[in-house]
């Protein structure tokens, strides 16, 4: 069982920067899929970022694509969501996602089979 820790989320104004973390127990992180995803009050989890097990490819959804960037480190079990240029509708809860295996990114819930706990972000205006 993978356990999934985001920390990093918290209150910032339009036009700010967050960077989220996403720490993994599993010692077999590096050979996961990793994504993010996030949910607003009332609406569907979507898909934000995605990267694949060697950090060398990436996809982002349209409405982050030039402002936001999914990483990771696998030496320490760790992937990040770099947010710059926030916007209010950022604002909702942000998920971090494993996949077991997989050669490339994923972009459905579906894909993924643990997930974290979840971190507010508030964009105010």
């Amino acid at each position: 069982q993978v356990q999934l820790v985001e920390s990093g989320g918290g209150l910032v104004q339009a036009g700010g920067s967050l960077r989220l973390s996403c720490a993994a127990s599993d010692r077999t992180f590096s050979s996961n899929a990793m994504g993010w995803f996030r949910q607003a009050p009332g609406k569907e989890r979507d898909f934000v970022a995605a990267i694949d097990w060697s950090g060398n490819s990436a996809y982002y959804a349209d409405s982050v694509q030039g402002r936001f960037t999914i990483s990771r480190d696998n030496a320490k079990n760790t992937i990040y969501l770099q947010m710059n240029s926030l916007k209010t509708e950022d604002t909702a809860v942000y998920y971090c996602a494993a996949r077991r295996g997989g050669s490339s990114w994923y972009q459905q819930t579906h894909d993924y089979h643990y997930w974290g706990q979840g971190t507010q972000v508030t964009v105010s205006s």
